[in-house]
């Protein structure tokens, strides 16, 4: 029996204007489908995670779709019994991630991605295709960490993401000379995260493309990755076939994907 409620979490860095009128359009067309959830909106672009039914979600993609500036824009998407969130949001932010490094525009180009797939092989292999030792950097907060994880991963204790740039930073010369992968839940961290690396002069390094979800997706997980994936909402954490395994509730004031 197939579950009712569709979840999707999405993001795109892309440079927008007229958000005051973006917002309103799009919070008055999830309310009236009775979604409910989180969308963030900022110059740099949009982050969002909804939950409905399907038809309801699918139709409210529709509407942000014929966007041009949304066009085509990719969703990941999980079920579950209930509604995860307990209301809906629409806001306008100075950034959909904060990182306080006004000189990081994603909006302006990506840095490089890896797939899923290409990530689980150097991981089997032990390298990369040029031979170099790859590091799984982790750019998500501690609690989330402590859920679930890479083997081996690289992880800095963060309490916010814009602690990121002085720990990467700090330990810039320890990974000068291998493969850097930065990862989170969905790619909005990781992808401004890559960006960082590569100001700093870090020429091997990459984010994962669709972060942690998409690896879920893609792969099974194993044998490379331990627990679970913690979410913002309330199914917690969610395990390598993208259903809930809820663990208890940690306290924090922020999403992030």
């Amino acid at each position: 029996m197939s579950l009712p409620i569709l979840n999707i979490s999405t993001y795109r860095f892309v440079a927008l204007d007229g958000l005051e009128a973006l917002r309103d359009h799009l919070h008055a067309e999830a309310q009236a489908r009775d979604l409910k959830g989180t969308v963030l909106l900022a110059e740099e672009g949009i982050n969002l995670f909804l939950a409905g039914s399907a038809e309801a979600v699918n139709g409210w993609l529709a509407v942000l779709r014929a966007d041009p500036r949304f066009a085509d824009l990719p969703a990941k998407e999980s079920w579950s019994e209930a509604q995860p969130f307990e209301r809906l949001k629409v806001k306008v932010k100075r950034e959909i991630i904060r990182m306080n490094m006004p000189t990081v525009r994603p909006q302006g180009g990506r840095a490089p991605a890896v797939s899923p797939a290409t990530v689980a092989r150097w991981l089997a292999e032990g390298h990369d295709d040029a031979g170099r030792e790859v590091v799984m950097l982790d750019t998500r907060n501690s609690f989330e960490v402590d859920a679930g994880a890479f083997d081996k991963a690289i992880d800095w204790r963060l309490e916010k993401f814009s602690d990121f740039p002085a720990a990467l930073a700090a330990h810039r010369e320890a990974l000068q000379d291998k493969t850097i992968v930065s990862y989170c839940t969905g790619g909005i961290r990781c992808e401004k995260a890559a960006l960082v690396m590569q100001d700093l002069g870090l020429a091997h390094s990459y984010q994962l493309e669709g972060g942690i979800l998409k690896y879920f997706e893609e792969t099974d997980g194993a044998p490379h990755w331990h627990g679970g994936c913690f979410v913002f909402d309330e199914r917690e954490v969610l395990d390598p076939t993208l259903q809930a395994t809820p663990v208890g509730r940690r306290p924090t004031k922020a999403s992030a994907t």
